[in-house]
């Protein structure tokens, strides 16, 4: 990960410099991802998360071995280089198993991480910070520090043995909660720079006692509670003023810059913003695929107006039929009967995004993208439900076929990020 040291790197010397990590295993989102990136030249960083992708499947089904597969097919069938194309897992720690005893929790979790290393997954967020059975609650950062150094130590080993560039590390404890709060939010409390301080200051104890000095130096970033979140009909915007006793203890740092999570849904300035004050590193996930489903949403509606849809099954109504037929990635999040329907499609937490795979979803997914190749897409519908593509098209940017109007929903959601980090080339 030379090149993301480097960014770092850059970043310290005061340039506008920056990455964002793409937290998303829907193909669609990545192949938008990719051409964006493949038209400005840049590397693209994309990221599996715990309970994900993990050595028993995840949510997704998929090793940390078969994600990468997945990743680099869709970069080959977009002429995406792969040198460009770089691995980062999230969240790597007993996430997905706090409901078993610290000890098989951890044991589980240095074997995901091993996993992931040999794979080629060479950013490593090293988070321990939840507690288990049996621990004490809040978890003493000490712990949460050790336990850190001793996946770290797995995955310096794991390293060792596969070859190839050495992992960075991210670390930190005041970790939001991975896809968005669960409960409307009020303000958020700001990580303080003593809170910051003391974070790097365990963990560094930490690795020094277990002779990690060398992988000490490529830690690159913290995480941090920024001020920035949302819930499921609300965002809370980024407030420099805010963080401004964080950021200025950070820019003090030779080694360190932040990492800041749920920052989807924030505006271009705001992201420009985080990364001016030193939150770097911008991680991205529900934004993407609520995009995503935006687009589809407005594709679907296309279709109904087209002549002959009366005998065509709706994406929408079999999309939120699957949901509630298995509600077990939304139950726990969506508590209002009254607005159970609202959540379910236009929540920001966008919780449908576990049901693109469902072999009935993904089948009237491809049905109508189908339908709506073998046919011409009127102006005036584009111009009722998809006005910006309407735009682009018009202004000959963009063409009216179905595939290039679902990246192009997908990937104005993506660009913010990319002018953000300074990319060069990235579109208005």
């Amino acid at each position: 990960m030379k090149t993301l040291l480097d960014i770092v790197a850059r970043h310290k010397r005061g340039e506008q410099a920056g990455v964002y990590s793409l937290c998303s295993a829907h193909p669609r989102v990545i192949e938008s991802a990719m051409r964006e990136a493949r038209a400005c030249n840049a590397p693209l960083l994309v990221e599996a998360t715990s309970n994900q992708v993990n050595q028993f499947g995840g949510y997704t089904g998929m090793t940390p071995a078969d994600f990468r597969r997945f990743v680099f097919d869709i970069a080959n069938r977009v002429g995406f280089r792969e040198e460009r194309l770089w691995l980062g897992g999230d969240h790597l720690g007993p996430n997905a198993w706090q409901k078993e005893p610290a000890d098989v929790a951890l044991a589980k979790s240095a074997e995901m991480i091993r996993q992931y290393v040999v794979a080629g997954f060479r950013k490593i967020h090293l988070d321990c910070s939840m507690a288990c059975v049996g621990d004490p609650e809040p978890l003493p950062e000490a712990l949460i520090a050790r336990r850190a150094a001793r996946l770290c130590a797995v995955a310096e080993n794991a390293w060792h043995e596969a070859g190839g560039e050495p992992p960075v590390y991210v670390i930190g404890t005041e970790v939001p909660v991975p896809g968005g709060a669960t409960e409307d939010l009020g303000e958020l409390q700001v990580t303080s720079p003593d809170a910051a301080r003391a974070t790097i200051r365990a963990h560094q104890d930490a690795f020094a006692e277990h002779g990690l000095e060398a992988a000490w130096s490529r830690v690159i970033a913290l995480v941090v509670q920024p001020g920035v979140e949302f819930d499921h009909h609300k965002v809370i915007d980024y407030r420099p003023t805010k963080a401004e006793a964080l950021s200025a203890f950070i820019a003090r740092d030779s080694q360190f810059i932040f990492e800041a999570h749920s920052t989807d849904y924030q505006t271009a300035t705001n992201l420009q913003a985080l990364v001016r004050d030193h939150f770097a590193i911008l991680k991205v996930g529900p934004g993407a695929t609520y995009a995503l489903r935006e687009t589809l949403w407005a594709l679907a509606a296309i279709a109904h107006e087209l002549p002959g849809a009366a005998g065509e099954e709706d994406l929408r109504s079999v999309a939120i039929e699957v949901m509630r037929n298995d509600p077990r990635h939304w139950r726990n999040y969506y508590h209002d009967a009254a607005r159970e329907s609202l959540d379910l499609q236009f929540s920001l937490s966008d919780r449908i995004r576990y049901y693109w795979p469902h072999p009935r979803v993904k089948q009237a997914y491809e049905a109508l993208l189908d339908r709506l190749r073998n046919v011409s897409l009127p102006l005036t519908l584009l111009s009722q439900f998809m006005p910006q593509q309407y735009e682009a098209v018009r202004a000959g940017r963009l063409s009216a076929h179905v595939d290039e109007l679902l990246n192009e929903g997908i990937a104005a959601a993506l660009r913010p990020y990319m002018r953000a980090c300074g990319v060069p080339g990235s579109q208005e």
